[in-house]
Order: C-alpha cells, then structure tokens, then sequence
C-alpha cells in the first residue's frame, strides 16, 4: 500500500460501490501528519513578533501549541505599533466573555526609540505566552485532551523534553535563527522561522542544506510570493509589458530603530526576568544594556541585520520569484557616517546580477530619482510613499508597493491594470481576514510534502542576496565581487570575515 499513490487510490475507490479509507499515517513514512490530526507546535522566541504570530497559529484548526520557550521570563518593554495592542489583540483572539481578561497586561505606556518614532509598549516572555495559550484552549469548548502548555527558558531543553512537538515557530532575534531551526530539523521537526532566515550566508546554506537532509517542512512566514499583486507583476513582466527589466528599485523607510550609534559605555545590570548570556548566545559576549534589546537589536551587527536584513527578505523574496534571479555577482553600498557596531541610518546599496540586471535598495528614508512618465497626481503618491518597489525595462517601467500591492504600468496600457478590490455589501459584516499564504504554504507542506514558496531552500538564495547588502553596507564604498560557487568574496579578506562568522563556544555548532 505504500506505494499506491493518491490518483491510483482515488481511482480504485471510485469504481468500488463500498470502501474503507485507510487513514493516510497508515500509507505514509515515519514523521508524516495525518491531515484529520493537530499539528503539535513550540513557540520559541515571544517577544511582540512572536506573541503575535502565535496568535495567528492559535486560531487555525491545524494547529495546537503545547510548549513556548523564550529566555525572559516575562515583562512590558516590547515595542507595540499602538496602544495596549498585544493585550486588545489577546482579547479578540479569546473572545466573547474575555473582553476584561487580562488587566495585568495593560501597556505601562509609551517609550522614544529615535527623535521621530515613539512607540506603545507591551507584555512578552515565557509565562504571558503560556498564560494566553491555556486561557485560550481553556475557553475552547471543542478542545480535547488538552494537557496544558509547557515553559522552558532553554530551547535545548524544550527540544529534549517534548517529544510530542511536531513543529517548532523560531521568533527570536536574528542571531539565534540558524541554531535553533537547525537543532530543530536535527530532531526532526518542521520549522517555521521568522524573518530574516539568517544572520549570515553561512548559516543560510547550513539551513538549507540541514532541511534538505532531514526532508522536514520549513518556510518563512514571508507572504509577498503568495500575494496576488506580485502575481499580476509576474505576469504583465513575461507578456512584454515594460520590455527587458533593466533595473529595479526598491526603498524602505526603516529604521525605526536607533542605528548609526556607538556601544554604551555604562554597563546596567541584567533584570532578574531575563537569562542576558543566553539571550547574546553565539554573539560574542557584552555587559548587559538597555540600549541592545528588546526590539533596537536590530540595528547591532552582532544581533540583526539592520533594516535591509529587517525588510529586504520581504521584498526580495517576490523580486526574486518574478524575475528568477540568482544570487548577485557584486555588492556595493554608499552611506554617511559609518559605525562600528551598528548599520548606518541611511544608505544606498547597489547589487548586480548576472543577468545584467541591477537592484538598487535604499532606506532610512531614502528614495530613488523620480521616473520620468508620472501623472502629477501620481508623483505626488510616489514621494509621500514610504515603501515601494519599481520594475523598470526598455518600453516602461511598473510601480507598485512594497509587496507588489496596487501595481500600476507606464506608460499606461488597458491591457495592463489590476482588477478592482471586491465590494463589500453595504450594511454586511467585514470579511474575515484571509489566511496568510506563507503560513498555509507551511501547514500544507508538513500534511502533504508540498514545498512552500518560502522553504529554506528557495529563501537561501534570496537571503544570501541582502545579507551581501548587509555586509555592503558595513563597508562603504567597496565593491564586493561575489563568487557565490565558493561562497567567497574573491576581493576582500575583511569582508569574508563577515560569511560565516564564529560562534561563541557552547552555543551552537556550525
């Protein structure tokens, strides 16, 4: 029976008056998900992304979260993008009868990353996380045999003890993605990993390679290869809608961090709440500070990749299945001031690939040179919007936002214009929000070995791509020339530092 296949099965079912349908973990290897069964799942990493993101996975029918993990225990310093919005968001996960659950979560108030961003701030960690897992299960009346959730502070230790996990959602920060989704796979479990996949190329091919290997599901919850604008963009550019792309052109307002700083030279000590040496982990080890976490990790070269790393893997993600790039062939960045820690506030960076096509990205508020063709109504939209993407070819050019929504042809064509948004009947209800395509493109994988558009061996190329902006970026004004066949760069010593560097001992192999 193992090797009959779906269609063979089909088939002989339908020309049988009656018939017994074998459950499919019957037909199928060891590790393979029935579809009627809950996927079992680990959240490891609940800070505001985490947190939010298990909320998501809650609510879908395939999923039951059974053990969290973070190295905080639990606290209110976690950047929200508005008042009390992990609690208001606990509270519509629960539902009816929940609407005060949860007093102890309100926000303590609002905090000033830089001069021009503030922002709410909210509860995250181990024991909020499995406070809101049991507190919805618990109102969930067609749960069954629900045993309650696990808390650990130590993934190691997650990864020993639940042998019932069949999955595992890694949320923290850059640094630790690729040992932990790699000890995962090692225990044969699948693996959603938050963006970006990795804090270096080396660790991206490891990634890559270890999924291959162990022949588990994996994705990043990336959605722009799912959406329907980068669909339409794919389409009108194989039709010969803007000709030959030439260029493209893609900008970002991050940060919204604090980057192009120096490290503290006070040192603080750690709160009792957090683990501070496991949360540096392979980064080399530093005197605890405010300034380094949470959320402003980002902007530090040893725990993030910088807004380029924080936004590219978006972007790239739908540029890379549209024109079906490779990893590029040289890297070079401009910026102002640089620093040694931290990524600039501002740059530009300029990557060519071999099909003499060149990508130029640009952030901290940056944008490109206005194109020639635009409608002043549309010039208008094109310097007040904050994020994009342009296509830009020998006939015309496509402008569109930051994840292929509303694109838009020039010249304009009628041959060439995104449908209209569906109506929504005056007086009905919202429509439910649709389900995110990286995160159905996962579950589809672990039940029926599909691979997701956003599996860690088609996101390695594309993360090795903005990682080399990154490094770019870290050395101004150097053109890197990149030999992506011996994972080199064939002109810079200092920069191949930088491909795969060491980890501390004890916290990961490599």
């Amino acid at each position: 029976m193992e090797n009959v296949t779906r269609r063979q099965f089909t088939a002989a079912a339908a020309s049988t008056a009656a018939f017994t349908i074998v459950p499919r973990h019957v037909l199928g290897g060891a590790g393979y998900t029935p579809p009627s069964d809950k996927i079992n799942l680990a959240v490891i990493g609940l800070g505001r992304q985490g947190m939010f993101v298990m909320m998501n996975l809650l609510a879908l029918p395939e999923i039951q979260v059974t053990a969290v993990c973070d190295v905080n225990q639990g606290s209110k310093e976690y950047a929200e993008y508005s008042d009390n919005a992990t609690l208001k968001a606990a509270r519509q996960l629960l539902g009816a009868g929940y609407e005060n659950w949860g007093e102890d979560w309100a926000s303590p108030g609002r905090v000033q990353l830089t001069k021009s961003f503030s922002t709410s701030i909210g509860i995250g960690g181990r024991e909020p996380a499995k406070q809101l897992v049991e507190a919805y299960y618990g109102s969930r009346k067609d749960i069954e045999n629900y045993k309650g959730c696990a808390a650990y502070a130590d993934y190691r230790e997650l990864l020993d003890k639940e042998t019932g996990v069949d999955a595992v959602y890694v949320a923290t920060p850059d640094h630790w993605h690729a040992p932990i989704s790699i000890a995962a796979m090692r225990k044969g479990k699948h693996v959603l990993c938050q963006k970006p996949m990795a804090h270096s190329i080396g660790e991206a091919r490891r990634m890559a390679l270890v999924a291959r290997e162990m022949k588990v599901a994996t994705a990043l919850p990336v959605n722009n290869p799912y959406t329907q604008g980068n669909q339409l963009i794919a389409d009108w550019i194989a039709d010969g809608a803007i000709g030959r792309v030439r260029e493209v052109h893609n900008w970002s307002a991050r940060p919204y961090w604090p980057q192009a700083v120096e490290r503290p030279k006070e040192t603080m000590p750690a709160p009792a709440h957090l683990n501070w040496d496991m949360w540096v982990g392979p980064a080399p080890l530093r005197p605890y500070h405010k300034n380094y976490q949470p959320f402003v990790w980002r902007g530090w070269y040893d725990f993030g990749c910088g807004s380029f790393g924080d936004m590219g893997c978006y972007s790239f993600a739908g540029v890379f299945k549209i024109l079906g790039l490779a990893p590029p062939t040289a890297v070079e960045a401009c910026s102002g001031e640089s620093y040694e820690e931290t990524f600039p506030q501002a740059s530009i960076v300029y990557l060519d690939f071999a099909k003499d096509i060149r990508l130029s990205w640009y952030d901290g508020g940056l944008h490109p040179p206005r194109p020639a063709g635009l409608s002043d109504q549309d010039a208008r939209q094109f310097r007040h919007r904050q994020e994009g993407v342009m296509y830009v070819g020998d006939k015309g050019f496509i402008l569109a936002g930051f994840n292929g929504n509303d694109p838009r042809v020039y010249p304009a064509s009628p041959k060439y214009v995104a449908p209209p948004r569906p109506a929504n009947p005056a007086g009905a209800a919202p429509p439910a929000p649709p389900r995110e395509g990286a995160i159905d493109g996962w579950i589809t994988a672990i039940k029926e070995a599909k691979p997701a558009l956003t599996n860690f061996e088609i996101q390695a190329p594309v993360t090795e791509a903005f990682l080399l902006g990154c490094m770019a970026q870290r050395l101004p004004g150097e053109k890197l020339v990149w030999d992506t066949a011996a994972m080199k760069v064939v002109n810079s010593e200092k920069a191949n530092g930088l491909v795969d560097p060491a980890y501390r001992s004890g916290f990961g192999s490599q």
